[in-house]
């Protein structure tokens, strides 16, 4: 599970960067690996609080952050929390890195 942690923030800080953002987005490895872990019911607590606000985030995203739903707010606080390397990221690069799982 620990190394599960790692992998989502590695993808998130690589998907929030804007060089890596698009290259992340396109590949299905990461969109594949996303979808599978988190419909398998053995995700870490990283991997469903951030599957739970998938639906916030495009929200968030397609409202050029207007909307704010709570589940996306929990899962920004978890990720910062959770991993420091991405308390420098915006809540929309977070988002679309949500997004791009």
């Amino acid at each position: 599970m620990r190394i599960h942690s790692l992998a989502l923030a590695a993808c998130l800080a690589l998907a929030a960067s804007p060089a890596a953002a698009s290259s992340f987005a396109g590949s299905s490895a990461g969109t594949s690996a996303a979808g599978s872990s988190a419909s398998s019911g053995s995700t870490s607590g990283d991997d469903k609080i951030v599957h739970q606000a998938r639906d916030d985030a495009a929200g968030f995203v397609a409202s050029d952050g207007a909307i704010r739903g709570a589940m996306l707010e929990a899962a920004l606080r978890h990720l910062r929390e959770r991993h420091p390397e991405l308390r420098g990221r915006s809540d929309m690069q977070l988002a679309r890195a949500i997004l791009a799982q």
